[in-house]
């Protein structure tokens, strides 16, 4: 609903929970409020399998035990007629990346059978209405393990990928993979300096070891032969490179053609220029052994989603046009297979698209994009490139994921919000969606609602900035502030739940959550993102200052007076950069994974192209004053504000090493500091126990200055 001043306002889980009166008949103030424990062993809904009929789908709930932070997942059957009810199945204890394929039969990993390859292997089954699970075979039994598969949409190949030495013909050469960088007689590992990646996100690289492709032929549920390579054969000139693209590429970066006599996948060259590079291709196997060809050569930036057309007419895509920015506006592509004629179908859409669909019939592409704090889903017709935002909810779109377009104009997506963890819905005639699954909604009707204002302000040279304010509903008295700063820094803390930096369990606490989209965010036009090259310090800070004193004028419920801000990654820089540059302005910070000295980091990163274009695209060495100017180390003269660490020693994306100078100058500045340290963790806290011990601390440090 509408609120004054223009303000947009929404209980958290009203629209998730419009289908359960019971629920939110309660008086709020008989629930308990929301718990980092409720926010750890909330269930979470998993991928969803759609059989080929469009009549049934298999999901997975992953669930934590509330004693011991075990997670097991059980997947369910629904058929999509509305009054269905879900049935558990059984059988599938361990399955994971369960779909159907045009076989009828349900394919899925699983831990080998004994003696029958290594590690994870594909497996099927048949699923019957009633959820009885039968014929249960291992598909293959390979030497190394499976990391994701797809199956062709006639069910007569399979393609799997997993980590395989290059120099590998087959799927897996234990005995001869990737020995060379490890020369003895200690245990050091040595590294080429013509080489690629020494280490990547939380992990170091094994030289000579990439994710490959294989491709088999599928007879009577069994994986036959020894297995294509989609990336060729070894030898001079071959592409070399990882695919899925590493380190959170998956399906989505491997394709079959609607005739299943061709792949299509994403891959960039592992070479020295690796690091730098953002220039990733989609490649073209014919599947006869043979080098494949590169669809996008002529783009030295970025190239993904190869999506092909049912009616195997059309390859589309999405680019970007600027190497080196992994930011860029991503375009979507329409390649005609048979000419290779290739249109930019939404070049005049000042949007960036981070998901593709077809329909059955071919006649629309469904895609996703950030648009202002939602990410809704559109329509594209592919004969004229005319964009469509679909209105699927009853309120705010909030984040719109997983879509897959169903026959007879239906389609399924899950949809999330600050409010509530993912649903997955069905909508028809691409009107309002019902709800299919009730995975988290219950449960979160129990808890204590939060309400999310959203805001919007005049911000650094007059642009217009968003914001949302989200604190507990019905609860009376000042509330404390608190300024949440998100990273990337190009992203957004936009209307989508998460589970590690989540506003409504911070706000359960009795605070008032406020968040900006500052300069550089997305969502909100390809300059607006761009803004923020060469400026970290400067404009998103404006916004910030701004966006803090136009949430306290719009609710005065807020507490001014008792402020804290908090931030990870580049948020976790902006805390750093506050601390010597805005330091008389907030009781407290929680500085997480940020960046301390710009020098160091634009040494010890990993993947060089994300520093190098945000200073203006020189490296260090080439222009040191372009990281200076703003570089938190330079100001730590200024500081005196109490801050909270935090860091991980697998994080490689930001080095621990970077937490602990921050740690380290406010100790020598004698500030009131705490760190915490996972030795178990990379960029983010993703372990049950940690994250649970990550809250309790933050909200200690938060209480000691905010409540105290």
């Amino acid at each position: 609903m509408t609120g004054s001043h223009g303000l947009i306002t929404l209980t958290a889980g009203a629209f998730a929970l419009v289908f359960a009166t019971p629920i939110l008949a309660q008086a709020s103030g008989s629930r308990p409020a929301m718990s980092p424990q409720d926010l750890v062993t909330m269930p979470r809904l998993g991928g969803v399998a759609v059989s080929e009929d469009g009549q049934r789908i298999v999901y997975p709930v992953t669930t934590t035990d509330p004693q011991s932070y075990e997670r097991t997942s059980t997947h369910y059957l629904r058929s999509l007629d509305p009054m269905a009810q879900p049935v558990k199945l059984s059988g599938l204890d361990g399955a994971g990346d369960a779909r159907f394929a045009g076989d009828g039969w349900l394919y899925f990993l699983a831990d080998a059978a004994e003696g029958q390859g290594t590690g994870s292997q594909v497996w099927r089954a048949r699923i019957g209405a009633n959820g009885a699970v039968s014929g249960k075979t291992q598909v293959t039994a390979l030497p190394a393990s499976v990391n994701g598969f797809a199956v062709a949409p006639q069910g007569d190949r399979l393609a799997v990928w997993g980590n395989v030495g290059r120099d590998c013909a087959s799927f897996g050469c234990p005995e001869t993979d990737s020995k060379g960088h490890l020369p003895g007689p200690g245990t050091g590992r040595l590294y080429q300096g013509d080489g690629g990646f020494i280490r990547h996100w939380d992990s170091w690289e094994t030289p000579g070891i990439y994710s490959r492709v294989f491709v088999y032929d599928l007879k009577g549920g069994k994986a036959t032969g020894t297995g294509m390579p989609a990336d060729g054969p070894a030898g001079a000139g071959a592409l070399v490179g990882d695919t899925p693209t590493q380190p959170f590429g998956g399906g989505e970066d491997v394709a079959f053609s609607a005739d299943g006599k061709t792949l299509f996948f994403v891959a960039r060259r592992a070479d020295k220029d690796e690091p730098r590079s953002t220039n990733l291709d989609i490649w073209q196997s014919d599947l006869s052994g043979k080098a494949p060809v590169n669809l996008t050569t002529a783009n030295e930036a970025t190239d993904a989603l190869p999506t092909p057309s049912p009616d195997g007419q059309y390859l589309a895509y999405v680019a970007m046009a600027r190497p080196g920015y992994e930011s860029d506006r991503q375009v979507v592509q329409l390649r005609d297979i048979k000419t290779g004629q290739v249109t930019a179908l939404t070049e005049g859409f000042d949007r960036s698209f981070g998901s593709l669909t077809w329909t059955p019939d071919s006649r629309w592409l469904i895609a996703t994009a950030q648009d202002v704090l939602d990410t809704p889903a559109f329509r594209i017709d592919p004969r004229t490139g005319e964009v469509t935002k679909l209105d699927l909810m009853a309120g705010p779109e909030a984040h719109i994921g997983n879509v897959a377009a169903l026959h007879g104009d239906r389609m399924i997506f899950t949809r999330d919000s600050i409010g509530a963890p993912a649903e997955l819905f069905l909508t028809q005639n691409w009107q309002q969606a019902m709800p299919l699954t009730d995975v988290a909604t219950t449960r979160m009707g129990a808890l204590a609602p939060t309400v999310t204002t959203r805001f919007s302000f005049a911000g650094a040279n007059g642009d217009t900035v968003w914001g949302q304010i989200t604190k507990p509903e019905g609860v009376g008295g000042k509330l404390p502030a608190i300024l949440y700063v998100h990273g990337g820094p190009q992203g957004s803390f936009n209307d989508g739940w998460s589970s590690r930096w989540n506003p409504r369990v911070v706000a359960s606490q009795g605070y008032a959550v406020i968040s900006v989209d500052f300069h550089g965010s997305t969502g909100y036009g390809q300059a607006f993102t761009d803004s923020i090259r060469g400026d970290w310090g400067g404009k998103p800070l404006e916004d910030l200052k701004k966006g803090l004193a136009a949430a306290l004028a719009k609710d005065n419920q807020i507490d001014g007076d008792r402020a804290c801000a908090m931030g990870a990654s580049y948020g976790g820089y902006m805390m750093n950069w506050i601390a010597g540059r805005w330091n008389d302005r907030f009781k407290c910070l929680v500085q997480h994974d940020g960046v301390f000295d710009a020098r160091a980091m634009a040494y010890e990163t990993e993947e060089l192209w994300f520093d190098i274009w945000d200073h203006g695209g020189k490296t260090y060495f080439e222009d040191p004053q372009a990281y200076e100017k703003w570089n938190p180390v330079n100001y730590v003269s200024q500081w005196q504000t109490p801050m909270l660490v935090i860091t991980g020693e697998k994080d490689f994306r930001i080095p621990y090493t970077q937490g602990i100078a921050s740690f380290t100058a406010l100790q020598m500045r004698d500030i009131p500091s705490q760190l915490l340290v996972f030795p178990d963790e990379n960029h983010w806290v993703l372990k049950p126990k940690n994250s649970l011990q990550w809250h309790n601390t933050v909200f200690a440090w938060l209480d000691r200055w905010l409540k105290q």
